[in-house]
């Protein structure tokens, strides 16, 4: 069976990254930190098709989703990338399915409200948070359920330190490969040089893992249940139209449902 491969890369998990504007295509900061992107993404690439990946689609899922260098990806006809979106609820997921035998993220980072990377957010920056059956939710947690609803596992996560020890809580047989840790509103970070060296060694060493030993935990009776805490009120009144969501005090929403497609689209017009 051929061994087809999804990544998956955000920015602010990156090597060394520390503000917003080193995020925003329109700030002079940026393009040091879309080349470290690219240069990551680029050595898990590089290690899977060294780990015996047959095949490699590259998401790109950052802001305009045109981030990544595209001439700097492994120059063979084993890798494409797919840039922009694709305007459905798979999101920074777009273009998964359930033919493909694994998922990595680069520059993943965590979630809001979590100290591990002065970045933190999950999806945009009008949310106090996001819950999953009660669990603050990353969008590392969130993709990892929809690769999990393809039933494809997850075999190597790097971003920050902190998003990393918690995804190993998660799935400890998959490589992670923390890149930095967060220190109020600052980062430390190890080298982009080093960054880069680890995750091409992890991609290699995830490929050989059992697959069926990675997938991302589900719940047991397929039941999710969603909450969003907007930053302002008039949000929450707004997303409380979505049929089946429940306005449960001024700034917050519940949605409750049996398929987490049925939570991902609810996610998809309502975060």
């Amino acid at each position: 069976m051929e061994r087809k491969l999804f990544i998956s890369s955000d920015i602010e998990g990156t090597c060394g990254i520390a503000h917003w504007d080193e995020t925003m295509p329109e700030k002079s900061e940026y393009a040091a930190f879309a080349d470290q992107m690219s240069r990551e993404v680029a050595a898990a690439c590089e290690g899977a098709l060294a780990g015996g990946a047959a095949s490699i689609l590259v998401r790109d899922a950052h802001n305009t989703a045109r981030n990544i260098r595209p001439g700097m990806l492994p120059d063979t006809d084993r890798v494409r990338i797919f840039r922009g979106w694709g305007r459905d609820p798979y999101g920074m997921m777009s273009g998964l399915d359930a033919t493909f035998s694994g998922a990595m993220f680069t520059g993943y980072h965590s979630a809001c409200g979590w100290s591990g990377n002065p970045l933190s957010h999950t999806m945009n920056t009008r949310n106090v948070y996001i819950t999953v059956n009660g669990e603050v939710c990353s969008e590392l947690m969130m993709n990892s359920l929809t690769a999990a609803m393809f039933g494809v596992p997850v075999l190597l996560a790097a971003g920050d330190e902190m998003l990393c020890e918690w995804f190993h809580t998660k799935v400890p047989q998959a490589v992670t490969v923390p890149v930095s840790h967060g220190v109020g509103n600052g980062s430390i970070s190890i080298m982009p040089g080093e960054a880069v060296r680890r995750i091409r060694e992890g991609a290699e060493r995830a490929m050989a893992l059992d697959g069926s030993a990675c997938l991302f935990p589900t719940p047991k009776d397929g039941h999710y249940e969603v909450e969003i805490m907007y930053r302002q009120h008039f949000d929450a009144r707004a997303n409380s139209w979505y049929p089946g969501a429940k306005q449960v005090s001024d700034r917050t929403v519940r949605f409750a449902c049996d398929s987490w497609m049925d939570a991902l689209t609810f996610i998809h017009f309502c975060l």
